[in-house]
């Protein structure tokens, strides 16, 4: 495998060490303490996971930390406790129920904001509106909201009666609905009238309407009024939020739940197209979310962070959620698109409260970027602390305007890798304890054993391209498919005896920091040679003017396939002869000639989802077949392939 561009971006990157201030403000104090919890964690899992569990409220004590391997395994065996009890109870007996827990904040500039113990009470009320239609321990529940408070608050009432929730992307299509919902078979969902994209209104009832006759498992809808809008209500069973909860209890006793038995059921893509419900137990998954987001994060009482993430996509859960209430802090929520009604709305939330923990997509930095620095010097962000991403490869070039323009050289940024399936991230660094290696994903973590192999399973030597794998369980590791047992041990398993196999491709370098550069299918051959997507990608976002980047490869007849090159360009720039050309010889001198590719589109967008995850495979699917045959209302702007396609139909040399 030809590695030499990804090489020439490891070699290039260096260490950035921490403030040696913001070190011993941290919860563990000092670089050499965290160094030693890693070491531990690493030798001796089960002592360090007790010790974590330890930190939370439990009803009965578990018999033994560590049980089974891969893929069957059990943590905290026969523990009782409640994973709500640990995200917001603990702290309202700790005296810190008048502390803020959630602000929102919708596109339209509505608020709302919660103490603990106001988020408490009406957790509480929700929990027993859901018992009053019989759901009880184990019974399912879908949400069908977008990022409204009462999103929150129904995964948080889920949690506290045990019930198995799945949240479902509100701007999903009527049938990416119905196959969800068929999949999972809930008694119960919850969903609003309408919810507003950059200013339109999207009718969700409406939605649920046209699918639910075909949903016989579902007994009852409970419906959010956010906008009042005329909205059907079938007499029996279909109830209003605001009424059904008015005259409920604040006070509901949780219920008590092991530690390994299922709490989120999360829906994500499938090679052949059906959906994957990926299992986590609830305890487990607050558990390592805890001490990850604690140390992620660095997170402080007084702490206000916000994730960028959608309530549809279970980065929301991991940071926004769980990690976030789990440590005590005030969690932002926003409803709306992050650059409307205009293109700075992300920073006018950041200065309006005071935000300083940041968890987003290198995405969303990629656009603020674009704006330009006379947009960020409008705005007072001397708050912001820690930034950490997810989602996809995080270039160096954004890298280091993150740090340097944005926090001011200030700030600790902190690339992570995770998945559905993985809930939290096991590479990673800690925020303020681990030097930053621009580009890099991070370091294996708490608790984690992470190694890259061969195709025949075979560890690799360091600065060699392989497959990334996990050798041992960790608590917030899928359990299961829902439903699909067989299909969960053929998906992660079967490639590598006793590992879970990532499907992405990686590499890890001298100083033990991973580079993670996509999926195994975002790979491609030329000539034999095989070229990843973030190398090139790298490569084209060096050249000023160019604000986001995706690589596809199409087939060839010669060289078995071709790299082509779609850009968005920053504001203030066009695309002129001269600019194509510099990207391409920016390729060219950073991978080689082989890289050179056939073809550089600039378009106006890109197809991406909410949470900024650029859909390369639209992009193939477009140059392939002329169109995108499945469907596309998970984008966050579907309108882009149309845009893309006009773009492409006015270029005569793609074929």
């Amino acid at each position: 495998m030809d590695v030499s561009g990804i090489l020439q971006v490891v070699e290039n990157s260096k260490l950035v060490y921490p403030n040696e201030k913001k070190v011993k403000n941290t919860a563990i104090g000092s670089t050499e303490a965290f160094e030693e919890l890693l070491k531990q964690s690493q030798q001796d899992p089960a002592s360090f996971w007790e010790s974590v569990a330890q930190e939370l409220v439990w009803y009965e004590p578990w018999k033994e930390t560590i049980t089974g391997k891969l893929p069957d395994f059990r943590f905290f065996k026969d523990g009782i406790s409640n994973p709500c009890v640990n995200l917001i109870d603990r702290h309202v007996e700790n005296g810190a129920g008048n502390r803020t827990a959630l602000i929102w904040e919708g596109e339209n500039g509505d608020t709302k904001f919660f103490t603990y113990h106001m988020l408490l009470a009406e957790v509480n009320r929700f929990a027993n509106a859901l018992k009053s239609f019989g759901v009880k321990k184990g019974d399912c529940v879908a949400i069908y909201l977008p990022n409204l408070a009462e999103a929150f608050i129904a995964v948080l009432a889920c949690f506290r009666i045990g019930a198995v929730y799945n949240t479902i992307f509100s701007g999903y299509s009527e049938k990416s609905l119905k196959d969800r919902l068929t999949a999972f078979e809930p008694k119960v969902m919850v969903t609003a009238d309408a919810t507003q994209r950059r200013g339109k209104m999207i009718h969700l009832k409406e939605k649920v309407d046209h699918v639910i006759q075909e949903i016989p498992s579902i007994e009852a809808v409970i419906v959010v009024n956010r906008f009042g809008t005329d909205t059907s209500m079938q007499p029996g069973r279909d109830v209003w939020w605001q009424e059904i909860t008015a005259n409920m209890s604040m006070k509901c006793e949780p219920e008590r739940i092991e530690a390994n038995e299922p709490g989120i059921v999360f829906y994500t893509s499938g090679t052949t197209g059906k959906p994957k419900g990926v299992v986590h137990s609830g305890m487990a998954f607050v558990i390592q979310n805890y001490m990850y987001a604690k140390y992620h994060m660095a997170h402080q009482e007084d702490d206000v962070f916000w994730c960028s993430a959608d309530i549809g996509w279970l980065t929301m859960h991991i940071w926004g959620i769980v990690g976030a209430l789990a440590n005590g802090v005030t969690t932002v929520v926003y409803e709306g698109a992050p650059d409307y009604p205009s293109k700075d709305r992300f920073y006018q939330i950041m200065e309006k409260y005071r935000v300083n923990k940041l968890f987003t997509a290198p995405t969303a930095l990629r656009m603020l970027k674009s704006m330009g620095e006379k947009v960020l010097d409008k705005y007072d962000l001397s708050c912001l602390d820690v930034i950490s991403l997810v989602g996809e490869p995080f270039d160096p070039e954004t890298w280091h305007w993150t740090y340097e323009t944005l926090g001011k050289k200030q700030i600790s940024v902190n690339n992570t890798w995770g998945q559905t399936e993985t809930a939290g991230c096991p590479i990673a660094g800690a925020a303020w304890l681990t030097p930053m290696k621009p580009g890099s994903a991070g370091l294996q973590f708490l608790g984690a054993d992470v190694a890259i192999v061969d195709d025949e399973g075979n560890p690799v030597k360091p600065g060699t391209l392989g497959n990334l794998v996990i050798r041992k369980p960790f608590p917030m590791l899928c359990r299961t498919l829902w439903k699909e047992p067989e299909r969960y041990y053929n998906a992660y398993f079967s490639q590598v005896e006793g590992c879970y196999f990532a499907s992405d491709l990686a590499l890890e370098d001298e100083d033990g920091y991973f580079w993670v550069v996509g999926r195994s299918d975002d790979a491609f051959n030329v000539a034999g040679h095989r070229l990843s997507t973030m190398e090139m990608e790298s490569s084209v976002l060096e050249v000023e003017g160019v604000s986001e980047v995706a690589v596809i490869g199409v087939p060839d007849e010669i060289k078995g396939e071709v790299p082509i090159v779609f850009v968005r360009l920053a504001d203030g720039f066009e695309e002129t002869k001269e600019l194509i050309e510099e990207m391409s010889n920016s390729i060219v001198s950073q991978i080689g000639a082989i890289a050179r590719p056939k073809e550089i589109i600039v378009s106006d967008a890109l197809p991406k989802t909410v949470s900024g995850k650029i859909m390369r495979r639209l992009l193939k699917e477009i140059i392939i077949n002329g169109s995108v045959m499945g469907d596309i209302t998970g984008l966050e702007d579907p309108g882009t392939v149309e845009q893309i396609k006009k773009t492409i139909g006015e270029r005569s040399s793609i074929s």
